[in-house]
């Protein structure tokens, strides 16, 4: 497939979004860099193409249509719920396929009933796929990160503690040495040990003195951010967030937790009887994602055929609840989407935006289409 033109299933995928009533719009290629750099995460940083503006803005190639779609959306100061279409270019680095290559999908904005955006979704996402490759079979795995948040937090870890496993969600090589580190704390390497004293004894007027003197020897003082007082909080909590043991209970809890892999119609029975085991408060958590599941099972879906995987996340950091990811069967990934409820007002919107969508990879499903049109009847 070449970028000149078109996939041929384009128009089948433009008829099947107006058909849910999701208005195509169209977004610069060229946007502004900082907000992919800022909330996109770190996998997908690394992969962006940057240049600057002649007044040193910084700027980038359109790496994923998420964010421009949010942005469009505040700009042009359009009420909610609204549902949003696109289908186009992204550039980015990949470990295999072109740099330049067309994605499409659908942002749904605004809708309160999140059980039933979410299960919307990713109905519609399975059903454009089956319309483009017909007779394929098709694998769904879900994960949910509002349901690891839970289990992190009734683990009662200190919140700097929650925000790293919770940032390492989806990404199984990172987590597992934060529990390595969870279960064998290190002390804080490179300190001065005067400001290692310090820290020790617990003399906060001490250090802070301390650090305002050595800031006006090397003239730091002047060009420093950050006061020696926020300097001070910053290390102590540091040296906490290191000495920090998650006990080995509920650090094989956690373990287990991210072991539950079955099918999602079992999911929720699954995650009761963990959380009753356990003794872990998760009730609001579970209770969304039953309300999910209901909200799919009326919409037709078929959940002893889905997977769901406790550990299963996506490497963007502005998924905040539901994730999930289609595939071929063994193949490479074709749709994936998730829930994004911060999204709206890191980026600007005055009020909380509630906000779901998915993306689908075109030169992935070109590919098995042409494979498949290639195979002896």
């Amino acid at each position: 497939m070449t970028l000149s033109d078109m996939p041929d299933f384009a128009p089948d995928l433009l008829a099947a979004f107006t058909a849910r009533r999701a208005e195509r719009v169209h977004t610069p290629v060229i946007q502004p860099a900082d907000p992919f750099l800022d909330m996109a995460g770190e996998d997908l940083r690394r992969r962006i193409f940057l240049t600057a503006s002649e007044t040193g803005t910084s700027l980038c190639l359109r790496p994923e249509f998420t964010i421009p779609v949010c942005l469009r959306h505040i700009a042009t100061a359009t009420g909610t719920p609204k549902r949003y279409a696109y289908l186009g270019e992204v550039f980015r680095q990949r470990r295999g396929g072109a740099e330049e290559f067309y994605q499409a999908g659908i942002e749904d904005l605004g809708e309160r009933d999140v059980a039933s955006a979410d299960a919307r979704a990713i109905v519609d996402a399975m059903e454009i796929l089956r319309l483009v490759l017909k007779g394929r079979n098709l694998s769904l795995t879900l994960g949910d990160q509002a349901v690891f948040e839970a289990v992190v937090a009734a683990l009662g870890l200190p919140v700097g503690w929650q925000k790293r496993l919770i940032h390492a969600f989806g990404d199984a090589a990172h987590l597992e040495a934060l529990l390595d580190r969870l279960a064998r704390p290190q002390p804080v390497a490179g300190l001065d040990p005067e400001i290692e004293a310090l820290l020790s004894a617990d003399r906060e007027d001490d250090l802070i003195a301390r650090l305002e003197s050595r800031m006006e020897e090397t003239g730091y003082s002047t060009n420093a951010s950050r006061s020696p007082a926020e300097i001070a909080r910053r290390l102590k909590e540091k040296r906490a967030l290191a000495e920090t043991r998650l006990d080995g209970s509920a650090l094989l809890l956690l373990r287990e937790f991210l072991t539950l892999r079955l099918p999602l119609a079992e999911a929720s029975a699954a995650l009761a009887g963990f959380a009753d085991a356990a003794d872990l408060k998760l009730g609001p958590a579970i209770a969304a994602f039953d309300a999910r599941l209901a909200a799919l099972s009326n919409a037709g879906a078929d959940l002893s055929a889905m997977t769901y995987r406790a550990a299963f996340g996506r490497p963007l950091d502005y998924y905040t609840g539901m994730v999930f990811e289609i595939t071929a069967a063994g193949g490479e990934v074709l749709a994936g989407g998730g829930r994004f409820d911060r999204l709206m007002t890191l980026l600007g919107a005055e009020s909380h935006i509630p906000a779901v969508g998915f993306s689908l990879w075109l030169d992935r499903i070109d590919t098995l289409r042409t494979r498949r049109s290639g195979e002896p009847a």
